[in-house]
């Protein structure tokens, strides 16, 4: 009776939150079949059928004979050309930024080093330009680009849009990051923590795809965490969650960048890491660690080895609180392999308070140095209104 009853007001709002949840789902999953879009949005496969026929005719989707299950199907997908989108990672020493088109497919890209002491207004400077070079290169202009999605290796305050804690990318506290760059592009710009954009991209498109409860673990310079519950990246209240290299492990450990003392990244993060062995083996960078180790290097796998304890140790509160499926572990640390993960997943099944048969599964990230900057494409085009832009 309720839906014989419901006004025609209604029925609009309802058949408009419908094609909401179609194009939503082929920008989450940059295209799809029409019978995936059914079980991506839980709507019946006429409903999809009709809105995707709707929505192709006004040039907000596009169509394309595809395969599925053997059988002929459509694969919808974004239009082509409404425009570009724009992805940036900044960490302590290096900047990616990448250039996509709206179904993530990379047009085009750009590496560039760091110095230890960067300062924002002279990197988002920088970020500018490498943009409009970017841009220029596809032939192009800024006023294609749809939206910017930025990653930085620190917490972000979601209300004022600032680093959450002087000192762990330093340089960058008290700016306004992401209205910082817009006045330079003039570009509408969304910022989120690196390790957060990690996770997404790894839960989207790599080795935590289908697990719906994973921990994303971030571990180079810095250690960091993306959850993704239920299908959904987990910010928090603040939007600070994830923090992982700031537990405490020590009381009166080092002294971290955050300030505090003892903090898991003031132990087995990559700087402390080098500089235990910087006696042993004199300095290093974290890259020739790593080498080392693969070749035998005792030293050096005993250190790498030792950081993944440490990590697994206190991996194991996160998942006695969280119980996710799969742990992934991406960053730079990330490329020791079972050098850092057979430690990691020691020291983590010895302490949680599942059965072993339900311990989660400890992974290496299958997008490695590109993990932030993917998931800051995909922040850039769930961020696109394509309402303005059809």
């Amino acid at each position: 009776m309720s839906e014989r009853l419901r006004s025609p007001g209604s029925q609009a709002s309802l058949r408009e939150a419908n094609r909401g949840r179609v194009v939503d789902a082929v920008k989450k999953h940059g295209g799809l079949t029409q019978v995936e879009l059914a079980g991506a949005t839980g709507l019946s496969a006429a409903t999809v059928s009709n809105i995707v026929k709707e929505l192709v005719a006004t040039g907000a989707l596009h169509a394309t004979p595809s395969t599925y299950s053997g059988r002929r199907a459509l694969r919808v997908t974004l239009p082509h050309d409404l425009g570009v989108v724009v992805g940036i990672h900044v960490s302590p020493r290096h900047l990616h930024v990448a250039l996509s088109d709206l179904n993530g497919v990379e047009l085009v890209e750009r590496h560039m080093p760091l110095a230890r002491d960067h300062r924002a207004d002279n990197e988002l400077d920088k970020i500018a330009l490498l943009i409009m070079d970017l841009v220029e290169s596809i032939d192009s202009g800024l006023d294609e680009v749809l939206a910017v999605g930025l990653a930085v290796a620190a917490p972000i305050n979601r209300a004022t849009g600032m680093t959450a804690r002087a000192g762990i990318l330093r340089g960058w506290d008290g700016i306004a990051i992401a209205e910082s760059l817009e006045k330079r592009i003039r570009r509408p710009v969304t910022v989120d923590n690196s390790a957060n954009l990690a996770a997404l991209a790894e839960y989207r498109a790599g080795a935590a795809r289908g697990r719906a409860t994973s921990i994303t673990i971030d571990a180079g310079d810095g250690i960091g965490a993306g959850l993704v519950l239920d299908g959904r990246l987990f910010r928090g209240f603040h939007g600070v969650a994830g923090e992982f290299g700031h537990v405490p492990i020590m009381s009166a450990g080092p002294t971290c960048r955050c300030g505090n003392r003892g903090c898991l990244e003031a132990v087995a993060g990559a700087p402390a890491v080098l500089e235990s062995i910087r006696e042993a083996v004199g300095p290093l960078k974290l890259v020739d660690l790593i080498l080392r180790a693969m070749s035998g290097d005792a030293a050096c796998v005993r250190a790498i080895g030792d950081a993944g304890h440490t990590i697994g140790t206190a991996a194991a509160g996160l998942c006695n609180v969280l119980d996710p499926e799969r742990i992934v572990v991406t960053g730079e640390f990330a490329r020791a392999g079972e050098l850092l993960l057979g430690p990691l997943r020691r020291a983590l099944e010895s302490r949680l308070l599942v059965e072993p048969d339900g311990t989660p599964e400890v992974v290496q990230g299958q997008l490695g140095a590109k993990a932030a900057v993917t998931g800051a494409v995909s922040l850039a085009i769930e961020s696109v209104d394509l309402r303005q832009t059809t």
